[in-house]
């Protein structure tokens, strides 16, 4: 058998990804993430734009500095200054690119570049060749490829390609076109430009009409030699393809394909839990290969077949992608030992100390519910493991509710050692507990988003509560909460999303320029899935 041809797989969760509402890292998270993306065996991490802020300069810095297998990638706008400071912030990588380019369709050209062609043709080749003097290895994006003039793409692509650009991004920006489009799209630039051997040609697809997998994939059928894609699909608007689903399709189709990846498949799950963790965005449950339901059988026939043989309902190992195949039943009676075996099976690496703290939740939660599941513990490792700094403390939660009854409640809150206690009144108990909050808290914000979902089955069930707050300038953070008293996870959420936005403040503080004013706190909108 002819030996395959082997894809790059370019991850920008840490720069596409965290543009996300609600998704943003400082830089010790995206640290964390850059380390274990480099254990998944990614070829390239796009670790930011560090033109964008100082805070992006950092985490693009310091990935530089400790994360050496992986190329890595600074996003740069075609201009001097800023591909300068994009090779400042990659100087001490092992292998640094830059990734520069420009709009190419009519559309970006007319409206957002306010440039002829020719004028953006020649500012693309004048930032390739600027890169090119400071890094070995230049990308250059083709932004909006998708509703672009074939024959002024085939010009950009050579051109680029002949003044240094060693990889081509081909993206479809908006997630306009469909797979045999895009295919089509990526095979005409490969018969048609003569240079392009040159180069690698690169796919960046979106997901705005829920086709940036199909598109990814029609692109490595036609030519592609890398795909850009983000951990659980996160990124703007609808999404990124998604790295998990792009690789297992790869892997398991190879009969299709014909390529491999280098990617360790044993820790995408673990991979994927980490980016849900610190950004504070839960993963579908039905989400493709990493999702809580991606190899569970509800109904008889199905659970009948998967017991006589796996391959009868499921086409991927589950433990392939690090997802074990089997559980222990965890009770109050389980003890250290039997937690710790499952903590290990799940892939979490706990310290003795982080071991007590998760050991002291799963205690008080076996004694609530005749049954711990993984989705329990999976919720208790996030709360313990990933806590913000805390500029607040939620110390004491008191409410009253019931028919007939005004909601009330009293909270409070440490913040610096000084205890903070209010009382309020609310529409309902989670309005209460909120309002009291922010009569205590100093940091203006909204509610910009409020939802909620079961951990697992049943009445015991664990909940999980997810919130979204925007401060005075507009900037988004997320909150997450998780217990069986579903107020309280609801404080637990709202407090660490302050907690966020305080934290944020004082590292990275917005823009002075930045003049919004919050609108006036609305009553929380429950969602529940």
């Amino acid at each position: 058998m002819p030996k395959s041809k082997r894809i790059a797989i370019f991850d920008t969760t840490l720069r596409d990804g965290e543009q996300s509402p609600g998704a943003s890292l400082n830089v010790q998270q995206k640290l964390e993430i850059a380390r274990q993306l480099a254990r998944l065996r990614v070829d390239v991490i796009e670790a930011g734009f560090p033109a964008s802020s100082p805070g992006d300069f950092e985490a693009v810095r310091v990935i530089s500095e400790n994360v050496k297998e992986p190329v890595i990638c600074a996003l740069s706008r075609a201009k001097r200054e800023d591909i300068d400071i994009a090779h400042e912030a990659v100087a001490k990588a092992t292998h640094p690119r830059i990734h520069t380019g420009l709009g190419v369709s009519d559309v970006h050209l007319r409206h957002k570049l306010r440039r002829t062609r020719e004028q953006a043709l020649a500012m693309g080749v004048a930032a390739v060749r600027r890169a090119r003097k400071l890094v070995p290895d230049v990308e250059y994006f083709l932004e909006d490829a998708g509703r672009a003039d074939p024959e002024y793409l085939y010009r950009v692509v050579e051109a680029v390609i002949k003044a240094g650009a060693t990889v081509i991004n081909v993206p479809d920006t908006t997630g306009y076109t469909y797979p045999e489009e895009f295919g089509a799209l990526v095979r005409g630039i490969r018969e048609s430009v003569p240079n392009v051997d040159e180069a690698v040609l690169s796919v960046h697809c979106h997901n705005d009409l829920g086709m940036a997998t199909a598109n990814a994939l029609a692109g490595v059928r036609n030519g592609a030699g890398q795909v850009e894609c983000t951990i659980n699909g996160i990124g703007e608007r609808a999404g990124n393809t998604s790295l998990e689903e792009v690789v297992m399709a790869l892997a398991t189709r190879r009969d299709f394909f014909g390529v491999t990846t280098r990617i360790k498949t044993t820790e995408i799950y673990k991979t994927s839990r980490l980016v849900s963790d610190l950004t504070g965005m839960p993963v579908s449950p039905n989400k493709a290969i990493v999702g809580a339901n991606a190899f569970a059988h509800s109904s008889g026939i199905h659970q009948d077949g998967v017991l006589k043989e796996r391959t009868t309902y499921e086409i991927i190992d589950p433990r392939s992608v690090g997802v074990p195949e089997s559980s222990i039943v965890l009770t109050a009676r389980s003890g250290r030992h039997g937690l710790r075996h499952r903590l290990s099976q799940l892939g979490y690496r706990v310290s003795a100390d982080q071991f007590e703290q998760v050991y002291a939740r799963f205690l008080e939660l076996a004694d609530k519910k005749k049954e711990v599941y993984d989705e329990d513990l999976e919720s208790i490792v996030a709360d313990e493991l990933h806590k913000v700094p805390e500029v607040y403390h939620l110390d004491y939660l008191h409410v009253v509710g019931g028919s007939g009854t005004v909601p009330s409640s009293t909270v409070r809150l440490v913040r610096e050692g000084e205890e903070l206690t209010a009382a309020a009144l609310g529409v309902g108990p989670v309005d209460a507990v909120y309002k009291a909050i922010d009569s205590l808290v100093q940091e203006r914000h909204r509610l910009v988003d409020f939802s909620v979902k079961s951990v697992t089955g049943g009445t015991d069930a664990m909940g999980e509560v997810y919130v979204l707050l925007a401060d005075e300038h507009d900037r988004v953070f997320s909150g997450r909460g998780a217990s069986t008293d579903i107020i309280d996870a609801s404080a637990k959420a709202y407090v660490q999303a302050i907690n966020r936005l305080a934290y944020r403040q004082k590292e990275r503080p917005a823009p002075a320029s930045a003049k919004k004013k919050p609108k006036a706190r609305r009553a929380p909108r429950r969602r529940t899935k």
